[in-house]
């Protein structure tokens, strides 16, 4: 998946201060995420953004490899 990734999303130092963006656009990762918290669906997102479904995954596919493999533990609960 991370071949995928790089193919999407990718950082320039001069394109939206150095942010993650999809490849080929100036939309930030965090504008995409933004408007699926918000409640939009793919088709909404890409209709507006001007993306694919692909983008949409990467993005996905991007924030989630920064909680793989995280280690949670429970603070302050008594077993």
């Amino acid at each position: 998946m991370v071949g995928k990734i790089k193919a999407r999303i990718v950082i320039d130092d001069k394109i939206r201060h150095g942010k993650p963006i999809i490849k080929g656009t100036r939309i930030t990762v965090d504008e995409v995420l933004g408007a699926l918290i918000g409640g939009m669906n793919y088709a909404e997102i890409e209709s507006e953004y001007g993306i694919e479904r692909g983008d949409i995954l990467a993005v996905i596919e991007y924030t989630a490899s920064f909680v793989r493999g995280e280690e949670i533990k429970p603070v302050g609960i008594k077993a």
